[in-house]
Order: C-alpha cells, then structure tokens, then sequence
C-alpha cells in the first residue's frame, strides 16, 4: 500500500539545512523578546517619549501598540502553521504577493536588520563606556562596542541553542529586575496614592497619538525574530505560533506597566519635566531611594546586556535572512551554506560582522555621537525598514488565505490580516510623513523623504533582480520563498484530502503565476 501525501502546490528545493530540533517555545520567546529588548526601551525610548512629546498617554499607546501587533501576529502565525521558512517575511511575501514583490522585500529586510543590530553597538558602547568611566577607567565608547562586536561574532557562529541559553539568563535577570523596579515605583507614588489616569483612552483621539504609536511600534521591532528561527525550532507549526504571541504580550505589558510605573511615581503632571531633566537615568533616579544601592548598580549592568541581547538576536536574524536568499539563489549560493558543526549560516554570519565593525569604525574616525547618530538613527532608519515589512506581510497574510483558507478560521485568515493591514498602513503613512521628526532634522533636511525613497529605490532593484531571475534563470526563480520545507498544502491536517504524489522535477512548470 502506498503512502499517500499532500502534493505540494510548489516545487520544494532543498539545499544545505540550519541545525534542526535546536529551539524549544522558551528559546523562541528569549530570541523575540531580546530583540524587543524592553529594559532598553524602558530605560531608553520610553523616558525619551515622555520628555519629547509630554504626554501623558504612553501607557495607553504601548497597550494599543500590543494590541494592533498582536493583530497582526493572529495572521501571520497562522501563516506559519503552511510555511516553514528562516526567511520570515520575505518567504511569506512571495508566498502571499508573488515572488517579485518577495525579492523586493528581501532587499529591504537585509539593510533594515542589519542597520538595526549596527545602530545598537552605538548604545552598548556609549552605555558601558559610562559604566566603566563611574568606575575610574576612560575608555572610548568604539572599544567598548568592538568588544561587544567580538562577542556577537563568535556567539554567531556557534550553537543557536548556546545563544538561545545565554539570551535566557540575561533576560531573566532583566524582567526580574525591571518588576522590582516597577513595585518600587507605584509602591511610593506621589501625593500618597495611585492614579489610574494615564490608561483613559481620551488621548488616543488626539492628534499625538500618531507620533506615540509610530514611537511605541519602534520598541517592538524584533519580536518577528521567532519566525526568523523555525527552521531551527522543535515542532516550528506550534513553537513557532506560541513564542510569537507570548513575546509580543509579554513586550507590551512590561513596556506599558512601566510607563505608568515610573508616571504613578512622579505624578502625571510632572512625568515630562522629570524624563527631560533626567533622561535614560529616570528609572535609576526614581527607584534610588528606596533600594540598596547594588540593585541599582546591577540595574545598570542589566540595561547593558540587554543591549548585548539585541545585537544577538539581529545578528541572528540579519545572518538568517542571507542564508534563505543564498540557498535559494537570489543571493550567491556561497550564502545558502551552513556550518558544518554547528549549523549556523557561515557566510551571513561573516558578512554582517564585517559591515558592522567597518559602519563603527567610519563612525569612530569621523567622532560622531554614538547615541544620537549610531543609535538612534540608524535604529530609527532600520526600523522603517521592518515597519514596512510588516506592512507588506499582513497585506501577503490575506492573500495568501484568499486563495485557499487551508483549514483556518475566518477571524485568522481574513479579518485579523485585514484589520491589521489598514492600521498598519495608517501607521506607515504617518511614519513616511513625520520621519524628519523621527530623526529629529530640519523642516527643509533631505531626510525628510530621502530614507523612504531609498528604501523605495531598494525595493525597485529587487524587483527588478527577480525579473532578470525569471527570464534567465526560471528553475532558481520557481525557488523563491520556498526553502527546504516550504511546501503549501491545500487543507493540512486534514486526511480525506490526501492524495498520491507525483513528483515534478524543479522549474518543471512552463509558467508561473507571478
């Protein structure tokens, strides 16, 4: 008796592998939640929004910003369950929109991660040459962040599981310590009791909200990571589903609880005069009365691997964003190959080490600020980039169940992509408009609209790369987006629609239909 199966609706190509069977949910979750990276936002970007802006509102934006990405993750794991592949939204986008549009995603997704991991070495270097400088020793932000740089370097190379354990330990120290810090705040609240205030949703009908949620959606930006691992993961169809979804609750509710933490404490009439006064020392300043002084030291200490935890999981996810194009041919195939050992992606490993120490070096000959131009900018750049692609994911999410709902629910296959597309694209749009704000540049600054238009230009070059693919190479363009487990099948789990397989050789079909 033969075995039936499912017959694959796309050719499946299989290439060298990452290490399989590596991740477990909590792993996953680690990875999602260091590139959100919440005690740096906590300590960083939230105490920045309420200096800057001087609103009140930032609870309620970080809980409205859980919810919309939540919405967002409804389909987009759902879209996991069917695709299997380390290359994330660019597999997913050429999956849903085709694979011209895919490639084109693909040209975004390399500079956007990459940018976002070199962008944090700037703040772990400017963060632990001040550490190092309470301590009497004067050492320049750059050696600190080629230090760092070393570390990603190696732990890159080797076991996914090995980072994933590191990532482990250095995000529970930093929850453990960031719920400290948030009872200490709202256990001492100014005038002798807590206010409620800061969640009313009045503000969201404002014009702020805008600039708050394009803020606040910043501060998630490396959730998506889980994706990027489910090659690597145990069981990826539920790993890969559960890890996504916890990480953007747990991310949400941190970020927000400590936003209203640190406002409970100062009172919300004063939360913006003391971020402002204070900045990235407003937690410490808050909690420094009411703690031993080592559990502030260590805070400290904390914020700084939370830092290094980003750049682990960007380096992960930029390295495995290259190994998926390599081994499907839009990049060289030299891309596509692993480690013999450890079965991490050799050359996308090698090759985004080397862009960030050469983008550090430029930036250290030339004496630029490390907070102002290496982080925030280029973070803020990078993050564009994955706002984008989010936006084109959940428009492919749709597309991908309008041809075939494959067995899911119509609140996951339709409306939860639907909905998560028209906010998404409310969100991008006002991002495009204010990214001279962002930056914080002049009204008649070039970069107003140059960093959208080159991401623009980026696109075009993929797209164009994908075309120049189907006319001359069309058995390495019938790859594109699939990957080694890529296959799409018409109902899964579902045996009555089983049928014997006949197997096509790759790039066999004439014709594709985009």
């Amino acid at each position: 008796m033969l075995v039936a199966q499912v017959k694959p609706e796309e050719p499946d190509i299989v290439s060298k592998a990452l290490a399989k069977n590596r991740l477990g949910v909590p792993s996953v979750v680690f990875f999602g939640v260091a590139g959100a990276a919440p005690l740096t936002v906590i300590i960083g970007s939230i105490t920045t929004i309420y200096a800057i802006i001087g609103s009140t509102a930032v609870p309620i934006a970080y809980l409205v910003t859980a919810g919309l990405l939540s919405l967002f993750t409804v389909g987009f794991v759902a879209m996991s369950r069917h695709i299997v592949n380390t290359g994330a939204f660019y597999s997913y986008i050429s999956h849903g929109l085709g694979r011209i549009i895919g490639v084109g995603a693909a040209f975004v997704a390399l500079p956007a991660y990459s940018l976002m991991q070199i962008g944090l070495f700037g703040l772990f270097g400017s963060v632990a040459s001040g550490i190092l400088g309470a301590f009497g020793f004067a050492v320049p932000w750059y050696a600190c962040a080629i230090a760092a740089w070393f570390a990603v370097a190696i732990l890159g190379l080797l076991w996914v599981d090995l980072s994933g354990k590191v990532l482990a330990v250095l995000l529970v120290l930093e929850i453990a310590v960031v719920l400290i810090y948030d009872i200490v705040m709202i256990g001492n609240p100014a005038g002798g009791h807590v206010t409620f205030s800061q969640f009313s949703p009045a503000p969201l009908a404002t014009p702020v909200i805008g600039i708050l949620l394009v803020l606040a959606i910043a501060g998630f930006v490396g959730f998506e990571a889980t994706v990027v691992l489910s090659e690597e993961a145990k069981d990826p169809k539920r790993t890969i589903a559960r890890a996504t979804h916890i990480a953007v609750i747990l991310a949400g509710v941190l970020c927000s609880v400590s936003a209203w933490a640190m406002s409970v404490n100062t009172g919300p009439d004063q939360i913006a005069a003391r971020a402002a006064e204070h900045q990235t020392d407003l937690v410490f300043t808050l909690v420094g009365p009411h703690l031993p002084g080592f559990l502030v030291d260590i805070g400290y200490v904390l914020f700084l691997t939370s830092v290094f935890a980003a750049l682990l999981a960007f380096h992960a996810a930029v390295s495995r964003y290259q190994f998926a194009l390599g081994r499907e041919g839009v990049l060289p195939a030299a891309w596509g190959r692993t480690h013999p050992r450890t079965g991490a992606p050799l050359l996308g490993s090698i090759t985004q080490s080397v862009l960030a120490i050469i983008v550090l070096s430029l930036y250290a000959l030339v004496g630029s600020d490390p907070l102002v131009f290496v982080f925030a900018w280029l973070t803020t750049i990078g993050g564009l980039g994955v706002l984008i692609l989010m936006w084109a994911a959940s428009a492919a999410v749709l597309a991908f169940f309008m041809k075939n709902r494959r067995g899911e629910s119509i609140w996951k296959a339709y409306l939860a992509p639907a909905l998560a597309f028209l906010l998404l694209t409310v969100v991008l749009a006002a991002t495009c408009i204010g990214f001279g704000e962002l930056l914080q540049v002049d009204g008649d600054s070039p970069f107003q609209w140059l960093i959208p238009a080159l991401y623009l230009a980026v696109a075009v070059v993929g797209f164009i790369w994908a075309m120049i693919m189907r006319a001359a190479r069309p058995e390495v363009y019938a790859a594109i987006g699939r990957g080694t487990e890529g296959r799409v099948s018409a109902v899964p789990d579902n045996p009555s629609m089983l049928r014997p397989l006949h197997a096509d050789p790759v790039g066999a079909r004439s014709g594709y239909p985009y």
